[in-house]
């Protein structure tokens, strides 16, 4: 029962798997899914025959889908920003070398050891 529960979800919710995965622009995909939410707010509303639960599900829907591709938005720009898979260096390490500067304020590069990875607590 588990599996067929996440099953659904996953074939409903999740952009790799549902049938808007084609889409490549997530904005267009975030519209589409909630004109579908708003669409089911209204079929369960007129179901019930209130506009009271409308009103109640529509803003349900509005928040939990934002919400969702709020974060989906945040994974994706930090995982395209931020490359940690390749190891972390700081700003001033990452190309081999880092500056020091003499006692007269003159900046001198120096190279570090081969296989160094830089970073902050070295």
């Amino acid at each position: 029962m588990r599996e067929f529960i996440v099953s659904g979800w996953e074939g409903v919710m999740n952009m790799n798997r549902n049938p808007l995965r084609h889409i490549p622009d997530m904005q267009v995909r975030h519209l589409i899914l909630q004109i579908l939410a708003w669409m089911w707010c209204i079929a369960f509303s007129l179901f019930f025959s209130s506009w009271y639960v409308f009103g109640i599900t529509v803003v349900a829907h509005f928040v939990l889908i934002l919400a969702i591709v709020v974060t989906v938005a945040t994974f994706v720009a930090t995982e395209q920003t931020f490359n940690f898979k390749s190891g972390y260096h700081s700003a001033d390490r990452q190309r081999g070398f880092t500056y020091y500067r003499d006692k007269h304020g003159n900046a001198y590069k120096v190279p570090l050891p081969k296989g160094d990875p830089g970073g902050e607590h070295d």
